[in-house]
């Protein structure tokens, strides 16, 4: 092989990597930092871009999606718990030359920066806040992280998005703490829901007593009332049934004795076979001299009481009866 001919193939080889350098290619949401002897000379976007072999060269790729960092943070609050945050900031590279530039050649690792001014951030907000305000309040640490980070790395060449509290979690003694006061506050109220309840039963169970109560005074007095008609219709009868001059007390007497004797029989009939009676002789033999004495008592004084006033009676009888018969009447006849 001569000399010309090596020659020649180097010139190939070098024409090769000529054209090869001379052209490249960026992807969509990408940019290229070319920098010309040494210093950043340009930005390349995304598409066909040329540069000068071996003077330019590609000085590194940036990304400019929207990126997410999870930054994980330890801090206390005002009451003095431990809690652990987890803060999820989503930031980009701003989309011009000199926001690429500053990204590229101002943050070494963009990513720890960031997280290092979360740390400072969460760490000067929840130590002023109780932990239950913590819970309640996060978006309010949020907007305060987010607020923060758009201030400070803006002349970096980045924005954010948004700051996100994705996760509280207090130390496991806290956390049981709190679920039993929880816990103790939910039996509390159900407490008060069972003694509604209960409250509730007794009210209604009272009201149905005394509904019961007034309707069972009511039936018996409608019964009272209707055994006292019965007794009133049963002298009527048993009076038209005897003889003229029979008074009302005689026949209750006459009632009385018949209802001594039909309660015996069906005590006897209901298979009773033992009747507690006085248990001396002459007692047993003096009941029924008792009932006798008592019925011949009031007979007695309701005919003295109508000896009194036999006259009245008979003036009244006898003018009563004239006009109907016409015929006179013998006194002897009320006798």
């Amino acid at each position: 092989m001569g000399p010309e001919i090596i020659f020649k193939i180097i010139l190939a080889v070098l024409a090769v990597l000529f054209i090869t350098g001379l052209f490249f290619i960026v992807k969509q949401k990408t940019a290229v930092v070319i920098e010309r002897l040494g210093k950043f000379h340009k930005v390349a976007s995304s598409g066909f871009n040329l540069k000068i072999p071996i003077i330019d060269k590609k000085a590194g790729t940036v990304n400019l999606r929207v990126m997410e960092l999870p930054v994980e943070v330890e801090t206390k609050t005002k009451d003095d718990v431990f809690v652990r945050m987890i803060v999820s900031v989503q930031y980009y590279v701003v989309e011009s030359n000199e926001g690429i530039r500053q990204s590229f050649y101002k943050f070494d690792n963009p990513a720890r920066q960031i997280q290092s001014y979360v740390f400072d951030s969460i760490r000067s907000e929840v130590p002023n806040m109780l932990l239950d305000d913590v819970f309640s309040e996060k978006d309010k640490i949020a907007q305060a992280v987010q607020k923060e980070l758009s201030e400070t790395i803006a002349e970096y060449g980045f924005a954010i998005v948004k700051a996100l509290i994705t996760d509280i979690d207090p130390d496991a003694k806290v956390k049981h703490a709190m679920n039993e006061i929880n816990a103790a506050k939910r039996m509390k109220e159900a407490a008060k829901e069972y003694a509604e309840a209960d409250k509730i039963k007794v009210v209604a169970a009272a009201e149905a007593e005394a509904t019961s109560k007034k309707l069972q005074g009511e039936g018996i007095a409608a019964q009272r009332v209707a055994i006292a008609n019965g007794l009133k219709n049963s002298v009527e009868e048993v009076r038209g049934a005897m003889e003229d001059g029979v008074t009302g007390r005689e026949v209750m007497n006459m009632l009385f004795m018949t209802q001594h004797y039909d309660t015996i029989s069906r005590l006897a009939e209901d298979g009773v076979n033992t009747i507690f009676m006085p248990y001396s002789p002459s007692s047993v033999g003096d009941l029924q001299t008792q009932i006798q004495s008592s019925l011949l008592s009031a007979d007695t004084i309701t005919k003295t009481t109508k000896a009194a006033d036999v006259s009245k009676a008979t003036k009244k009888s006898m003018e009563a009866r004239r006009p109907q018969g016409g015929d006179s009447v013998d006194p002897e006849d009320f006798e």
